[in-house]
């Protein structure tokens, strides 16, 4: 027999004892549903129509005070509808007579409501509000009161008929309570005696089971389930037996494996020349290769950070915070993040990189960090920014002995020019125009590395700034067939701000705009206010920028893939250094497809 069926078999006398009580409890529902049925069936109908029929003729007697007041249509229009209301009413309790006397009280109501019912249309007919008030009071009065007892004697006996019925099924639900009750308690005593009987047989194999696998857990693989059957039960503890079987022989044998793996594992993290740490969830240090041993000092079972210099120490709990707080892998965004650490050999340039370190349930346990030596990488940088500021020096002056002639040929100083040769020159300086703008980004790029963004800050109304950025480019986006839309939000704040810089910015952004915009778009220019700041805001209607590259875009030399145009990508380099110098942030918010939103923020000065 399967363990299945034998937790089956356990639980039938609990189902047969659940059926017993359902049984019961459909038997008394029925008795309680059948009582509430009679009282709805036998009286209900009764007391409603009874209390219509007052509402209907204390009605018909407002009426007739109306006729005696000299409104007769007022009357008319009241009366003639809450007759027939009570003719109907009246109808209903003759065919639901259920009660004694009440055929007789029935039998008054009509005669009373007949009698009233011919005084009415005799006063209908009356002329002279005199007669009209003797004949109500002498005559029509009396009978409205008669009528009125009448229904209110109908009423009083389906009452009372409800309210003895109700006791009755009160006393029936008392005593099928009792009833259910004793069935409910008798049937699922019974049933979970016999199923608790038959559950404790059925699984006392399990506790064999437990125990083995308990003394196995804490170590003792000689320990054994030995269940006899064929049950599921059983099959698992002759696995449990198997498993124990081969673990004894797996911990004999795999020892001397383990550790050739740990020494193999520890000689490839070794043989790297940057120093590694491996660190646990509660911040000590589980391995560290010979290079951090040699330069950091570290080692294993130490606080990994207590004698590293303040600058290193801080940007590794910068890195560990990160893993430890689920956001993956850490990678610097740039050589601007290496540490300068002194060592025996002299200074050097670490930047740290990090990767998380999983259980088998996918929760972080611990952290690799990598501090990726760059020394040579920041010398060949600086190598590199030398050597763009010194071209860019050489460039300037014979460039700009070319803008000048290639001006003087356009203006005609010399001589006329063919039209064939206004073409070439105009091609000529508008290179020219643009090689001058690539060597300015350079020598700004240049000032920038060395760390010479200097601004000259001063107070100026948010307004005259967006003026300045919409009507420097405004004849060329004419030109281009575009149109340069200024949005000021109120309250207009001012700004500290160095004109000439932010005139740069505003340059990039807006000409960036007009390249990717189409034919007869829209570019707005806005500002607005923001947390102690004013946001300024470049909106395009061009393709977008995806997700994957809008922090890219602010990097040196970076330009999308597939973008045309001129420039080398320094533009939002550059503008972003020279927004992060007044103290404010640069980003974009952009899709594919839906424009481009570019913005920068600058402060408020304080108020005096």
């Amino acid at each position: 027999m399967t363990l299945r069926t034998r937790l089956l078999l356990a639980q039938a006398p609990l189902a047969a004892g659940l059926v017993l009580v359902g049984l019961v409890a459909l038997n008394t529902l029925e008795t309680l549903g059948q009582s509430s049925q009679l009282i709805l069936r036998d009286n209900f109908n009764s007391v409603l129509a009874a209390q219509r029929m007052k509402d209907s003729v204390e009605r018909v007697d407002s009426a007739a005070a109306f006729r005696a007041a000299g409104r007769p249509d007022k009357a008319d229009e009241q009366a003639a509808p809450n007759i027939r209301a009570f003719e109907a009413q009246l109808g209903v309790q003759e065919r639901n007579i259920t009660e004694p006397g009440e055929a007789e009280a029935t039998q008054r109501l009509r005669s009373a409501w007949n009698d009233y019912a011919a005084k009415y249309d005799a006063y209908r007919r009356l002329e002279g509000e005199a007669e009209m008030r003797r004949r109500y009071f002498d005559e029509l009065q009396p009978a409205f009161t008669r009528v009125k007892d009448a229904a209110e004697r109908v009423l009083e006996i389906n009452q009372d008929a409800m309210l003895l019925k109700s006791d009755r099924s009160r006393s029936t639900a008392e005593r099928n309570r009792t009833l259910l009750l004793l069935a409910i308690v008798a049937g699922l005593g019974l049933a979970l005696l016999a199923s608790i009987s038959l559950t404790r047989r059925a699984l006392r194999p399990l506790q064999l089971l437990s125990l083995a696998v308990r003394r196995i857990g804490e170590g003792d693989l000689d320990a054994r389930a030995r269940i006899q059957g064929e049950d599921e039960i059983a099959q698992v503890g002759r696995e449990l037996d198997t498993m124990a079987d081969r673990l004894r022989e797996y911990r004999s044998s795999s020892l001397g494996e383990l550790l050739q793996a740990q020494q193999a594992s520890q000689a490839a993290i070794d043989s790297l020349p940057d120093p590694v740490i491996v660190l646990s969830l509660d911040g000590q240090v589980l391995n560290v290769n010979q290079a951090a041993e040699t330069l950091l000092k570290i080692e294993p079972g130490l606080d990994p950070f207590s004698r590293l210099p303040p600058p290193l120490r801080e940007a590794l709990d910068k890195v560990r915070s990160h893993i430890f707080a689920g956001k993956g892998a850490y990678a610097p965004r740039g050589l601007e993040e290496a540490i300068r650490v002194e060592g025996d050999g002299g200074g050097r340039a670490l930047l740290p990189r990090a990767t998380p370190l999983y259980s088998e349930q996918g929760s972080v346990t611990g952290a690799t960090i990598i501090l990726q030596d760059v020394t040579r990488l920041l010398r060949f940088d600086e190598l590199k920014n030398d050597l763009v500021a010194t071209v860019a020096h050489e460039f300037r002056t014979p460039l700009t002995s070319m803008r000048m002639a290639v001006h003087i040929l356009l203006e005609g100083i010399t001589g006329s020019l063919n039209e064939k040769q206004l073409d070439l020159l105009t091609a000529a300086r508008d290179d020219c125009e643009r090689l001058q703008g690539i060597v300015d980004d350079l020598l700004d790029l240049s000032r920038i590395q060395a760390g010479r963004v200097e601004v000259s800050l001063t107070t100026l109304p948010a307004k005259s700034i967006l003026d300045a950025a919409a009507s420097a480019k405004e004849e060329a986006a004419h030109d281009a067939g575009l149109r340069i839309e200024e949005d000021l939000v109120e309250p207009v704040l001012p700004v500290l701000v160095d004109p000439d810089r932010i005139s740069l910015v505003f340059d990039n952004l807006v000409g960036n705009a007009m390249r990717y915009s189409p034919k007869a778009g829209r570019i707005v220019v806005r500002a607005r206010p923001q947390d102690g700041t004013v946001r300024f805001e470049v909106e395009d209607q061009g393709p977008g920028i995806p997700p994957e590259y809008r922090q890219r875009v602010f990097e040196k030399f970076f330009r999308m893939p597939g973008t045309k145009g001129e420039g080398i990508g320094l533009g939002l380099y550059i503008s972003r250094e020279i927004v992060t110098a007044h103290g404010g942030e640069m980003g974009v918010d952009s899709g594919p497809g839906g424009g481009s939103r570019f913005w920068f923020t600058l402060r408020v000065p304080p108020r005096a």
